[in-house]
């Protein structure tokens, strides 16, 4: 097996389980000790692991949050993909919720036909629902400059006392090892409630969200069905562990 090769054997499993073994990878390599011992060298010069007592560990960057002026320039298409598979998730009569975000915004244009009932906490998902003459409710609290959202306690204490049929959230991160994140632990807390208060939670999130790890954690993988664009041959490990549904298809 070439080195390239062996790096990304590693570096897979790295992304799989967090932390991988010498003697695992041996096994998996079919190498001799010193070739994995130079290789975990290598990769930790490149700033792709850290080195540990038997093996190695994965080593991450935590992502940043653009705006959503900023995020709404960013994988259009797919958006457009992800919004409308959603939407067809949606059946009349639904009670449900829709996160503030611009994937989940994309999902509204397609709302216009449904009767429905929405409660969402993004000012511009609101304003435009209203426009198009669903019912919809906003959570009072603090609006996030950054993102238009609705955030904060007084957010929290009114979606403990909704029931939805559906939630649909968008997220920053999706990792194997560390789940679905998100960078403000304020936003986190509301997405977190918004699916434990629905019977089926469903995240949004196109490419560039995978293997991306942010400061708060809202869910574990296998809370929510996550529907994509496409799934790429490097993320298919990802369907061990939840659901996915691709919009490409």
């Amino acid at each position: 097996m070439l080195t390239e090769e062996r790096h990304q054997v590693i570096v897979d499993l790295l992304k799989q389980d967090g932390i991988v073994k010498s003697q695992h990878l041996m096994d998996v390599i079919s190498c001799s000790e010193s070739t994995v011992r130079r290789d975990l060298d290598q990769l930790e010069d490149a700033g792709q692991l850290i080195r540990i007592h038997g093996g190695a560990k994965r080593t991450y960057q935590l992502g940043e949050e653009l705006t959503a002026s900023e995020k709404s320039f960013k994988n259009t298409q797919s958006k457009e993909l992800i919004g409308k598979m959603a939407a067809e998730l949606v059946e009349n009569n639904d009670v449900i919720f829709i996160d503030a975000g611009t994937t989940t915004f994309a999902m509204l244009p397609y709302l216009r036909t449904k009767q429905i009932t929405v409660v969402t906490n993004g000012i511009q998902h609101a304003s435009l629902l209203t426009d198009q003459g669903v019912e919809t409710y906003v959570p009072g609290g603090r609006i996030k400059p950054s993102t238009k959202a609705i955030i904060g306690s007084q957010s929290l204490n009114e979606l403990k006392n909704y029931r939805f049929d559906k939630t649909f959230l968008g997220m920053n991160g999706i990792d194997l090892a560390f789940g679905c994140t998100t960078p403000d632990p304020e936003e986190a807390a509301l997405k977190q409630m918004a699916y434990q208060q629905a019977a089926a939670g469903f995240l949004l999130a196109d490419q560039s969200k995978w293997n991306k790890v942010n400061f708060a954690k809202v869910c574990e993988l296998e809370d929510v069905t996550i529907v994509t664009d496409t799934l790429t041959d490097h993320l298919q490990h990802y369907q061990d562990k939840t659901t996915i549904m691709e919009a490409a298809k």
